[in-house]
């Protein structure tokens, strides 16, 4: 290739105008443009019509001064803008975050990555600070066998009388579950080869699951009317997951124990 540009340059003291090229006629254009040519050397050393388009390093027919005239210039971003917040309250909804180009591509520069990202999120609380949304979130269930667990810790002074006091219990009529829950037949996952369609199960809130502050099971449905799609998920197999509907919410859960369960 230096032989080639040093014979070029010896060709054009004799004959001006011998290497017209991009640089000359200012051209360089994207993709494939038939119209940005000019007459003068190609790279592959044949003289005649020569292209300054992005494609002509895929045809072969790039006039010779092509990549230092019309050199490749990839796309500039700037910095992420932080995250907005959520589009609205109470609900599940997305906050958005973007950037801006700087530089545009050239020449078959790497092209812009993408200038917005959206991710969901969901405020728990309205304008004027009210509790809410609690609806939305799945609920995390396990047996209510792991309760006795929770019993022999509940001696602990770390654990408020008051806040046990507190607890309650919401039952759900069951809609949907995945196939993977019959499935489980480990000794700590059984328990969800009793989960069924159309049951009414009971699930209990107690310490420590329920909060501290607002005394309540996160995915409990509370604020839910009754004819609302909830969500659940069996910890210890993330597959086994469903739908219910609430029923209603009691003091204490009465339903069998292969239908009776806690949130985590």
């Amino acid at each position: 290739m230096r032989t080639l540009w040093m014979a070029l340059c010896a060709l054009a003291r004799l004959w001006p105008g011998a290497l017209a090229g991009c640089a000359d006629s200012g051209r360089c254009c994207p993709g494939r443009d038939p119209a940005c040519f000019v007459h003068g050397w190609r790279l592959d050393r044949v003289y005649g019509m020569c292209f300054c388009d992005q494609a002509c390093l895929i045809t072969g027919d790039c006039c010779f001064d092509y990549a230092r005239a019309c050199p490749a210039r990839p796309c500039l971003v700037g910095e992420w803008s932080p995250w907005s917040g959520c589009a609205d309250r109470c609900r599940p909804t997305a906050r958005v975050r973007r950037r801006a180009v700087r530089q545009e591509p050239r020449n078959g520069g790497a092209p812009c990555p993408a200038l917005e990202e959206r991710a969901g999120c969901l405020e728990y609380a309205t304008a004027q600070g009210q509790d809410c949304g609690h609806a939305f979130v799945p609920a995390f269930i396990t047996s209510s066998a792991f309760n006795k667990e929770r019993t022999r810790q509940a001696a602990s002074p770390q654990w408020s009388t008051d806040i046990e006091d507190a607890g309650y219990c919401m039952e759900f009529k069951t809609e949907s579950l995945t196939p993977h829950c019959a499935l489980e037949n480990r000794p700590l996952t059984r328990w969800m080869q009793y989960l069924r369609e159309g049951y009414t199960v009971c699930v209990d809130c107690q310490p420590p699951a329920m909060h501290s502050v607002s005394l309540r099971c996160s995915g409990d449905g509370l604020d839910s009317d009754g004819n609302q799609t909830l969500h659940w998920q069996a910890v210890g197999s993330p597959r086994c997951q469903g739908t219910w509907k609430k029923v209603r919410r009691v003091e204490r859960c009465s339903c069998p124990a292969v239908h009776s369960f806690i949130f985590i």
